[in-house]
């Protein structure tokens, strides 16, 4: 089965069923389009994310099964609720965006190489401006240890990636959020594929078609209106 071919010229584009999606590599259902604002806001409410290494043309996916979490069910540890408790990190929301994307990035190309390239910095950073791409950021004595970016549409948050330069400071960054989450009335989290970081703490997996179904309930809906305002 060949992938759709995307126009960058025309960012309304809808993109193709998810059900023409292959199944190997898992979820990549089409290629090229654009990075703007409106094609991006487009594929997260469609259950789609762009992901693809420099000197690629952009990927699009919609893998199945698909890692969600539900705000209620976070799992925190007790050494996590421990480390929460002794005050040693400070969380907050929005104030260093810029910072949170460039050190995922760097995170990443110390392992493997990243997907986080320049254009989708700058996307993102345009998302963020628009007021969907938000940041959560961990402190400590001043300094930006961990943290983690996404997008927010509706009553969904559309996790994207994070990085720790401590120890538990992006899992401190994630479970204050989530609760935060929770308070402004958020009813869903993507996760996008599994790991057992995310498992840990309470994500699951769910099929496409139920994924969908839920985006479809919960990203019309409006969230709290005092969401994002810093800690």
């Amino acid at each position: 089965m060949k992938i759709t071919l995307l126009d960058p010229r025309r960012p309304e584009q809808a993109f193709p069923p998810l059900h023409t999606a292959l199944a190997e590599p898992n979820g990549l259902l089409a290629a090229g389009g654009c990075l703007s604002v409106t094609r991006l806001l487009n594929a997260y409410r469609h259950g789609v994310f762009p992901w693809y290494n420099e000197n690629e043309p952009i990927l699009w996916w919609s893998p199945d099964p698909r890692l969600v979490l539900f705000p209620e069910r976070l799992q925190v540890s007790r050494s996590l609720k421990k480390t929460l408790r002794k005050d040693r990190f400070t969380v907050t929301f929005d104030t260093a965006f810029d910072k949170v994307i460039a050190a995922c990035a760097d995170a990443r190309q110390d392992r493997e190489g990243t997907w986080i390239t320049q254009d989708i910095r700058h996307s993102y950073q345009e998302l963020h401006l628009s007021g969907f791409a938000h940041s959560a950021e961990t402190w400590c004595d001043g300094e930006l240890v961990g943290g983690l970016y996404g997008v927010a549409i509706g009553r969904v948050f559309f996790g994207e990636s994070m990085f720790h330069t401590l120890t538990d400071a992006s899992k401190a960054a994630f479970a204050v959020l989530v609760q935060q989450l929770q308070d402004w009335n958020f009813a869903l989290i993507d996760c996008q594929v599994y790991t057992p970081h995310l498992a840990s703490l309470g994500a699951e997996l769910i099929g496409r078609d139920a994924f969908k179904r839920l985006l479809d309930r919960y990203c019309p809906e409006p969230a709290a209106a005092s969401a994002w305002q810093s800690r």
